[in-house]
């Protein structure tokens, strides 16, 4: 078993177990959810007793991690890019009070928009604050540069920031195994106050993080993986940034490409490896995935050396994914990207599942509120905002994650009465609680709807935390009891349904009704486990 095919995301998870992390956070959130799911259902974890665990959101799983880090043990947390977002407090924080064992951030990007609100790159959240780094360009690299993120991150105490995209994360490769650690012996900091971040501790652990700096540049030009690649042709530069080096090498069957290459898998950037690179070409092309964060760099504000080529500048799309045929027509070699879909073929577009209990969720909703005019209804982020789409049409925001109810509450606050939010039973307890609380504060005139499928459907049926809490928890916030309504959206309920529904648009405060029936793919799931 010391090789296997594996998953961009599961060789990161591999590579984590047999780097001797104690414990994985995280919250399921494509394309990163492959990378706990692994460790869950690893034998070999759980033989190592790794805590494994989903988080109620991406900040709790950044703190636990922390917390573990704290007592000397390595930890993984991980998540999509916009959980990056949730986490950021930590994360930030995190830099200036450091790591004791290991720390590792993965953070799996999403160019092109495949399940996600945006194509945000995370190297910016890294460069922020001021903590290596790596960006692998294929399964293997994955592996190896966990191993070392874990070193690093101990060598300097310092949180590592591991930034993937959706094409490493889904795509298969053979993966060499170096190897197995143990883990750390429980061990607090030396200094009990490192993580106490007064001001008065702060400056001085910021000024030691400033200081460190030069040894993580130092890192990025000796650690071997950001690379030069001599070329005879010197009339353009290429350099490019984790997975886009497969993009390159994808156009030369033999390996080899007539320019020099500078490939980065590490930051900070590799300063000697780019002025190389820089005085030895007549012009550079960067190729990166997600935004021109190098190329502007070295563009600078002036822009008045070498012609630097790539996103902005219309050499390489300013949104989406590079492949190997975008990369080609900026090397000016044939287009090898075929012929266009016919006209005739038109996509299918995602739908609600048969049987999906949000269905009938929407279409009593929709009876409601059919003699009230529209735009009031202010959805979240789950299979269920699909209800978008014909032929629901019934929901009129997506915007982060939770969103929904403090929306539905400014709008209330504007004069759009009433107005509905519709939550899902997971994204409610994410992030969803304080918005409650605060419309309970203000008694705001809003429906609440949590769509409670006791899962975490829409990246493929983790556990959710709210399962059996939702009750209590919206009376410990506040919500009368008499105005949370339990209902069963199925169609001979359709009639009572609507006259719950009603009742609760026309109560002149908060008010929240639970359609609870579990999803469908777990049912059928669990139904075909019973039977082996």
């Amino acid at each position: 078993m010391n090789q296997l095919l594996l998953l961009g995301d599961e060789a990161i998870a591999q590579a984590a177990i047999d780097a001797g992390i104690s414990g994985i956070y995280a919250y399921p959130g494509t394309p990163s959810t492959e990378i706990t799911e692994y460790v869950i259902k690893s034998k070999e974890a759980r033989d190592k007793k790794v805590k494994a665990t989903w988080c109620a959101n991406e900040k709790t799983a950044m703190e636990a991690a922390l917390g573990m880090s704290y007592a000397g043990k390595r930890s993984m947390v991980c998540m999509k890019h916009v959980g990056l977002n949730v986490a950021a407090d930590g994360f930030i924080n995190s830099a200036i009070t450091g790591a004791n064992g290991g720390l590792v951030i993965v953070a799996a990007d999403d160019p092109s928009m495949h399940s996600s609100q945006n194509e945000q790159d995370s190297r910016f959240y890294g460069k922020f604050a001021l903590v290596p780094i790596l960006e692998p360009s294929n399964q293997q690299e994955a592996y190896d540069m966990v191993f070392y993120a874990f070193d690093i991150s101990e060598k300097y105490g310092i949180p590592v920031l591991f930034r993937i995209t959706t094409r490493l994360a889904h795509s298969r490769a053979a993966v060499q195994r170096n190897g197995v650690r143990v883990q750390n012996e429980l061990k607090l900091p030396l200094k009990l106050t490192q993580f106490v971040l007064l001001p008065s501790i702060a400056r001085v652990q910021y000024k030691s993080l400033l200081q460190n700096q030069p040894k993580f540049s130092s890192e990025s030009e000796t650690s071997g993986y950001n690379r030069y690649y001599e070329g005879k042709d010197k009339s353009r530069g290429i350099i490019t940034c984790g997975l886009s080096y497969n993009y390159l090498m994808e156009n030369f069957s033999e390996g080899i490409v007539p320019n020099p290459v500078l490939k980065i898998t590490q930051y900070p950037l590799p300063i000697n490896l780019l002025n190389k690179i820089y005085n030895e070409c007549d012009e550079l092309l960067v190729l990166e995935e997600g935004a021109p964060l190098v190329e502007e760099l070295l563009r600078g504000a002036l822009n008045n050396g070498k012609p630097i080529k790539g996103r902005m500048d219309g050499t390489l799309p300013r949104d989406g994914e590079l492949n190997p045929n975008i990369v080609a027509q900026a090397l000016n070699l044939p287009d090898t990207y075929g012929k266009p879909v016919p006209s005739f073929v038109s996509p299918r577009p995602p739908s609600l599942c048969a049987g999906c209990p949000h269905i009938d969720s929407y279409l009593d909703l929709n009876a409601v509120l059919a003699s009230l005019t529209k735009g009031r209804v202010f959805s979240d982020i789950g299979c269920y905002t699909l209800g978008a789409l014909p032929p629901y049409e019934s929901i009129n925001s997506c915007v982060d994650m939770g969103a929904s109810i403090t929306m539905a509450k400014g709008a209330a606050d504007a004069g759009l009465v009433p107005a509905v939010a519709v939550i899902g039973d997971s994204t409610f307890t994410h992030s969803g609680i304080t918005g409650l609380l605060d419309a309970v504060n203000d008694n705001s005139p809003i429906t609440v709807f949590i769509l409670d499928n006791s899962t975490t459907a829409m990246t493929g049926g983790q556990p959710s935390a709210a399962v059996n809490r939702i009750e209590d928890i919206c009376r410990g916030v506040g919500v009368k009891k008499e105005h949370i309504k339990i209902i069963n959206p199925i169609r001979k309920n359709h009639e009572e349904n609507i006259r719950i529904i009603k009742e609760e648009l026309d109560y002149p405060g908060v008010s929240v009704i639970i359609p609870r029936r579990e999803c469908i793919q777990t049912l059928s799931k669990r139904k075909r486990e019973s039977k082996k």
